[in-house]
């Protein structure tokens, strides 16, 4: 059996800190982390998909942290495929991100630079044994055909030697014709499938479907059951309380999911208040492992 891990989606979250949910004493960046390091052995690194992350950053997080905490980190925006705001990048970048308006894709050579920066900036998280998986979440226009394929191959290259895990917004890489195309991509790929919770009655709602691809890691990522989801603000989007028979139906998917990999990583994101940390501790208890 595998370990699962359970934690939240970010421990920084305007939200959350607000929330009250930090003891006094700990309602600093230092504060915070060491407290949600002594609740949580996992947390997702959001603001990476924002914006490069930085070796101090990464220092930071290792020096606060016990030895067998786990980080998963989102990649950069501009590596998945998504918009991205020029002052995101650094300086130095940024004329080559402008010479990309109108053009179809973005310049190889950009992203080889960007990948370098970003990697460069994690590799203290992965020295110290803390990085537990870079998590490419793929925008909903990526959907299944040649070209996504050769796109995620490129991104699987230039991540080549790193653990990688792959979150699809675009239903048609799980739905019942394209499911085993798509488990045999990732499984060439040496990379994990993302299985997410979500509302399930819009269009672009993605299936909870869960496939083991790599035997490393598996990755669950709880949304919120939001009908908000593709209209609404974030906090109308994420705002979900998960209840105890909402959880109980992943339990056994993911003790499923344990029997066939070294580590199993659930993820709450329905960052509204303190519902992920309370979504996340609910789970712990239901999985006996608090």
């Amino acid at each position: 059996m595998g370990e699962i891990r359970v934690g939240t989606c970010s421990w920084t979250d305007k939200a959350l800190v607000s929330s009250g949910w930090y003891p006094a004493g700990h309602r600093d960046a230092e504060g915070r982390l060491r407290h949600y390091a002594t609740q949580f052995p996992l947390a997702e690194v959001d603001s990476t998909y924002y914006g490069l992350p930085s070796a101090r950053n990464s220092l930071l997080w290792t020096d606060r942290t016990p030895e067998d905490f786990r980080f998963d980190v989102k990649a950069f925006s501009l590596l998945t495929g998504h918009p991205t705001r020029p002052e995101a990048l650094p300086a130095a970048l940024r004329p080559a991100l402008a010479r990309q308006r109108g053009r179809t894709g973005i310049d190889p050579g950009l992203l080889d630079d960007v990948w370098d920066r970003y990697s460069a900036a994690l590799e203290p998280l992965r020295a110290s044994g803390r990085l537990g998986t870079l998590v490419f979440q793929f925008p909903r226009r990526l959907v299944p055909g040649r070209l996504a394929v050769e796109f995620l191959r490129r991104c699987r290259e230039r991540a080549a030697g790193w653990p990688m895990a792959v979150e699809f917004r675009h239903p048609g890489w799980w739905r019942e014709d394209q499911v085993d195309a798509t488990t045999a991509l990732l499984t060439e790929l040496d990379t994990a499938a993302v299985a997410v919770d979500m509302v399930q009655t819009l269009p672009a709602s993605v299936p909870p479907v869960v496939r083991v691809t790599t035997p490393e890691l598996a990755l669950v990522r709880f949304h919120g059951r939001n009908s908000a989801w593709r209209t609404g603000t974030k906090e109308e989007r994420f705002r979900h309380s998960y209840t105890p028979e909402e959880l109980s139906e992943w339990t056994p998917r993911i003790r499923e999911m344990a029997e066939r990999t070294r580590e199993v990583h659930v993820l709450f994101n329905n960052c509204c208040g303190d519902a992920a940390v309370r979504a996340a501790q609910s789970m712990r208890h239901l999985l006996g492992l608090s």
